[in-house]
């Protein structure tokens, strides 16, 4: 089923200040820079109850963020801009309607918390514990599901994929590198191309490979040593097929044509050439 969603860019700009809701939903996404933190003072419904995400730079293997809750975003954020250096822009989630109590938002924040160490696709330094979810009626919980799902959706909407969790569709090929000692396996969507859990990892790199050092952070990071082997932890989604080669095989790689599917296909002939 299709969805619509408004988006406001505030100045114009498709990277700067800005918020969306989806018709007929409830939930309101505001985007604000960190740069333009001044905005907060012109919008009442931000000086209310709202769960947050702050988002930063990419560190050695993936970016950062903090996920929070307050009564009053405009002057909760003071603290954060004082105290937490990393971040670049927020992601506000209010209701457009009724205004939500400090139990709704700090329910909000329980959930996001969870799915988003669950997805791990941002370091969460500052968000070590989970916090205890809330006691609400069973009518504001399910409310809230919802409310937390259309928040989900706008994050990813703005290309923010804190709690997607990759997994292959019964309709997308699995993809396969067997050289090099790898024996790796994942698939392609529209996140990217995704390294499968217990994939082999080739251990070296050739001298021509152009980020070692950044390999060897996330080898560290998403390996675990199985005698010869280096075997992925987790599923690792990378944004194109031939970076995902490139960490398999620890040399330069075209992805397109050396992910091949169980039939020697290439990842180039199943998908690229769809409309010819």
């Amino acid at each position: 089923m299709g969805k619509t969603v408004t988006t406001y860019l505030i100045d114009g700009d498709p990277k700067g200040t800005q918020y969306a809701f989806i018709s007929n939903k409830i939930c309101q996404m505001f985007v604000v820079p960190r740069s333009n933190l001044s905005y907060l003072n012109t919008q009442e419904k931000l000086q209310k109850p709202a769960f947050y995400i702050l988002l930063g730079e990419d560190e050695a293997t993936k970016p950062q963020a903090y996920i929070g809750e307050t009564e009053n975003f405009r002057e909760r954020v003071k603290d954060h801009d004082n105290k937490k250096s990393f971040w670049q822009k927020a992601l506000i989630f209010v209701s457009k309607d009724a205004d939500m109590t400090k139990a709704d938002v700090q329910y909000l924040e329980h959930k996001a918390i969870a799915e988003a160490k669950k997805a791990n696709t941002f370091v969460l330094s500052d968000n070590k514990q989970t916090p205890k979810a809330p006691n609400l009626p069973e009518y504001r919980q399910d409310s809230m599901d919802e409310f937390f799902e259309d928040a989900k959706f706008l994050a990813s909407f703005i290309g923010c994929n804190i709690f997607e969790i990759s997994q292959p569709k019964a309709t997308e090929n699995l993809f396969y590198i067997k050289r090099r000692g790898c024996e790796a396996k994942g698939f392609y969507s529209s996140n990217g191309f995704t390294v499968q859990k217990g994939s082999v990892i080739a251990k070296t790199v050739v001298p021509s490979f152009g980020w070692k050092d950044k390999r060897n952070e996330m080898l560290q990071e998403h390996t675990v040593a199985e005698g010869e082997h280096l075997v992925l932890t987790s599923d690792k989604t990378f944004s194109s097929p031939s970076t995902a080669a490139m960490f398999v095989l620890g040399r330069p790689s075209n992805g397109w044509m050396d992910w091949k599917d169980n039939d020697g296909n290439t990842l180039d002939s199943v998908y690229r050439k769809q409309l010819e």
